[in-house]
């Protein structure tokens, strides 16, 4: 039987809109194909955006944060398991994570606070194999209109205070942009000579390497640069190199990607700890914001 709260669209593909009035930011783009392989234990039995940290998965966590700076129109490129996705949010329960008051032996449940009431989701099934690139091209048709769109990868987490990064991508009037970060890997940057001496060995987080965060931040005409079947960071961003036309924003706070077992631990670590630095919307009112990281 089908849920009372999906509604039909018509067989031409017509896309809702927002509702008159409504204002939910930047529309967000969120990558949701994944199969976490290295993360051992989970790949298998879900997608790896629904790997959870705490109580929520690691993709509610991105979408909290986006929504904590007032984002909230989401369109999740779905992959592997994507029906797995579907159904958490079909059937999401609000009192796993916010406090309610139970009576009358438990059939009234009053919420006091909530996640996702005024959140607008589109779920879009963009291929189990498909690219980045790929699966953002499949999805174009649900940005029409739009100047300028958020982009994310769905498994990293940040306390980027994202209008500051927004201001410096508007600001710099380029096509696309992306969060730079150092790498949280254990590997080590090595020296060598010429004839093969090492010079130097310095760990990778504490090299001046930077490697690509995610958080992406693009105008409309990102689509002028990306054919069908490429991959969004080789032949576009080479396009955009060309025509000085991609930008990074350095961030040297905090920033994690969970690709590993080891990598979901430590984030479930700060969780328990109560030392989450993602969790922005948790900061105690009349904190003071962080300071930006420079990108130049």
């Amino acid at each position: 039987m089908m849920n009372p709260r999906v509604r039909r669209y018509n067989s031409v593909g017509e896309i809702p809109h927002a509702e008159p009035g409504s204002d939910r930011g930047m529309k967000v783009v969120l990558f949701c194909g994944g199969q976490g392989t290295r993360l051992r234990d989970y790949s298998e039995a879900i997608p790896k955006p629904m790997v959870r940290i705490g109580d929520r998965p690691i993709l509610w966590h991105v979408m909290k944060y986006y929504a904590h700076f007032g984002h909230k129109d989401f369109i999740l490129c779905l992959g592997y398991k994507g029906e797995t996705i579907k159904n958490y949010f079909l059937d999401y329960d609000e009192a796993i994570s916010n406090d309610f008051v139970l009576s009358e032996g438990g059939s009234d449940i009053h919420l006091l606070n909530s996640d996702i009431h005024d959140w607008k989701i589109t779920f879009v099934g963009t291929g189990v194999n498909a690219s980045i690139g790929e699966r953002l091209k499949a999805v174009q048709k649900h940005l029409r209109g739009e100047e300028m769109f958020l982009a994310n990868y769905s498994d990293g987490l940040t306390d980027l205070h994202l209008p500051h990064y927004v201001d410096f991508f508007k600001s710099s009037d380029r096509i696309a942009s992306f969060v730079a970060v150092h790498s949280t890997q254990s590997f080590h940057v090595v020296d060598i000579e010429d004839d093969g001496l090492v010079s130097g060995i310095t760990p990778m987080s504490d090299s001046h390497v930077w490697i690509n965060g995610g958080y992406f931040v693009f105008r409309k005409e990102i689509f002028d640069y990306l054919e069908e079947g490429e991959d969004l960071v080789f032949e576009p961003y080479e396009r955009l190199m060309a025509l000085k036309q991609l930008i990074a924003y350095r961030y040297d706070g905090f920033w994690a990607a969970m690709d590993t077992f080891k990598d979901r631990q430590l984030l479930e670590d700060l969780i328990v700890s109560g030392q989450a630095p993602w969790e922005l919307w948790k900061t105690p009112a009349g904190r003071p914001k962080p300071v930006p990281s420079s990108g130049q």
